[in-house]
């Protein structure tokens, strides 16, 4: 019964993911511009924005990788690129592939020679950071596009959300690393609904809640105390980064400044990466450009919202897209040729690896849920 139970969630994961892209490239994209005035404006991009699309673009994916240097600055720049290639392939790929992607990032990186408890620490400062970029962006484009307009309601109360989860995880993840106590206190505290979670997704539940954040704070504190100000200065530019390709992209397809202010983009762009933070589908697909569309192009016009269509389009397509076939590429070359990336394959690490790929599911069985995660982290840090 479990087995059909998971079957028809997967299912229907994938109907309701398939249906949401249907609807939004196949009839409300097409309502706000047509296809053929789309690609019209597409190609009449000059070449000198052309290329400034693709340098930007490439720049974005290379900042990102830069931000898993900045964490784990033992990895080479192409071991790097590797696991964040082949992870967004996945995630990009699949319904919430988000746990296959994770998967594929462990398997790498214990290849590599990581341990468990330095990969859950990787993976929870990243998703930290990642998490207060996305509830800081808000705030930042409200406060400069005060400078130029008026904001509108949904950036306010974006903008309001963001700085109370944010200023709340601040506070909180300073408290956890500045106090043994307080870790212990706040483990206990969430040991009866983690317990009560696990039960629900039918998982065991950590055995040690309090034990694990009292691991984590340590090994946090001494990361986030000799590189926290290179990882945040390298997750604040992989956000601009990707801006600054859209904000490419729209003045590639003829709207200038006084038509579309960057401050506006800024916003836009801030408000729909805070609101499509949960893959619904995806990579975001389909919702992230109805949201960019709908924000850029609201009272512009018929011919204003042709170009806002194509830019968004051209923007998705130049950083959803190249990941893909790159990502199924790194990991053809891990997995046939790992010299190639990191110079010193082992066999005993690539067992290894074959093992946390199984155990994460990507060569069947895929980890739903948070619960396999909270295990990782229990096991990871009681046992160092």
């Amino acid at each position: 019964m479990t087995g059909r139970t998971g079957r028809g969630r997967k299912i229907l994961r994938v109907a309701v993911s398939g249906a949401l892209i249907a609807v939004a490239f196949g009839f409300v994209v097409p309502h706000v511009a047509s296809y053929r005035s789309v690609w019209a404006s597409m190609t009449a991009m000059t070449w000198p924005y052309a290329l400034l699309v693709g340098a930007a673009a490439a720049a974005s994916m290379v900042s990102y990788w830069i931000t898993i240097r900045a964490v784990l600055p033992a990895l080479r720049l192409r071991q790097a690129a590797a696991v964040n290639l082949g992870s967004n392939a996945v995630a990009s790929t699949f319904p919430a592939g988000g746990a296959i992607a994770m998967g594929v990032s462990w398997a790498m990186l214990s290849s590599w020679g990581l341990s468990t408890a330095d990969f859950v620490l990787y993976a929870l400062v990243t998703g930290i950071w990642n998490i207060f970029a996305l509830l800081g962006l808000p705030v930042l484009a409200l406060l400069i596009l005060t400078t130029t307009s008026r904001p509108d309601a949904a950036l306010i109360s974006g903008a309001a959300v963001g700085m109370a989860l944010l200023a709340t995880g601040v506070c909180g993840l300073v408290m956890l690393l500045r106090s043994q106590a307080c870790a212990i206190r706040t483990g206990h505290a969430l040991q009866p609904p983690l317990t009560f979670v696990c039960r629900l997704t039918r998982r065991p539940p950590p055995a040690d809640t309090a034990a694990s954040l009292a691991g984590f704070r340590e090994r946090a504190g001494t990361l986030l105390a000799a590189r926290g100000g290179r990882i945040t200065a390298a997750t604040v530019a992989s956000n601009l980064t990707l801006w600054l390709v859209l904000l490419a992209c729209l003045r590639g397809t003829g709207l200038s400044q006084a038509e579309l202010p960057w401050q506006t983009s800024l916003a836009a762009f801030a408000l729909i990466r805070l609101l499509t933070a949960l893959p619904i589908t995806p990579g975001g697909l389909g919702i992230t450009e109805l949201g960019l569309i709908g924000t850029l192009a609201a009272g512009g016009g018929h011919h204003v919202s042709v170009q806002v269509t194509a830019a968004v389009l051209i923007f998705r397509a130049v950083t959803y897209l190249p990941p893909i076939p790159l990502g199924a590429l790194a990991c053809l070359t891990w997995r046939l040729a790992p010299a190639l990336i990191s110079g010193q394959p082992s066999p005993s690490a690539v067992l290894a690896a074959d093992d946390h790929l199984a155990a994460a599911g990507v060569a069947g069985q895929v980890d739903e849920g948070c619960g396999g995660l909270i295990q990782v982290v229990d096991h990871a840090f009681r046992a160092g």
